[in-house]
């Protein structure tokens, strides 16, 4: 379950880092660089926190994904589409791979026996991490600050896949059913415009 979350999460991320990296009329090696930190970033933060060898470091498929995500991206000209149309597609791979990552990220936590707190810490950084680091570099808001229901998505999938954990009832059917659930919410949230109010 954690791999299949993790795949979809890289390649969800490294869509939405190349939008951002074209966004920001970064060249070859600033959108390869982008793609490559949205996608890969969360989970090499996530497992150095855990002592573990970076995912990415012990499998190739993560770096193949990436650079296949990418080449095709170019190959199909996305590069060259209007604002419009990459916006759409940046919102729906950037909300999978924040569910596909928060997913993972939990079901790391729930791994390694952490509390409620270390699994939703692990979830958020997983999910956002990347993201972060990536918009730091390009001198822009981290995306997470500025999107009202995004960080908030990761917490209720951790939170989520706790109680699941405590009910002994964490298959690949109830993920399954939680990643569309987040997903419906992630972009039900995003089109209606819902935050959470300061006051």
């Amino acid at each position: 379950m954690f791999e299949i979350a993790e795949y979809i999460g890289i390649i969800a991320f490294a869509m939405s880092g190349f939008f951002v990296g074209v966004k920001n009329k970064l060249d070859l090696l600033g959108i390869l660089i982008a793609t490559f930190l949205t996608a890969l970033g969360g989970g090499l933060i996530r497992d150095i926190i855990v002592n573990k060898t970076p995912f990415t470091f012990t499998h190739n498929y993560p770096g193949i994904m990436v650079i296949l995500i990418l080449l095709l991206l170019i190959l199909f000209k996305f590069h060259r589409k209007n604002s419009l149309e990459n916006k759409m597609f940046f919102i729906i791979s950037d909300s999978i791979g924040l569910v596909s990552f928060s997913i993972s990220g939990a079901l790391v936590g729930i791994e390694h026996h952490f509390n409620l707190t270390g699994i939703i810490f692990l979830a958020f950084i997983t999910a956002v991490g990347g993201g972060i680091a990536r918009d730091v570099i390009i001198n822009e808001v981290p995306f997470v600050l500025k999107t009202g229901f995004y960080g908030t998505v990761s917490i209720i999938i951790a939170i989520s896949l706790y109680l699941l954990t405590l009910l002994n009832a964490v298959t690949y059917t109830t993920i399954a059913l939680l990643f569309f659930f987040a997903l419906s919410l992630r972009l039900t949230a995003y089109y209606l415009k819902w935050s959470i109010p300061l006051k």
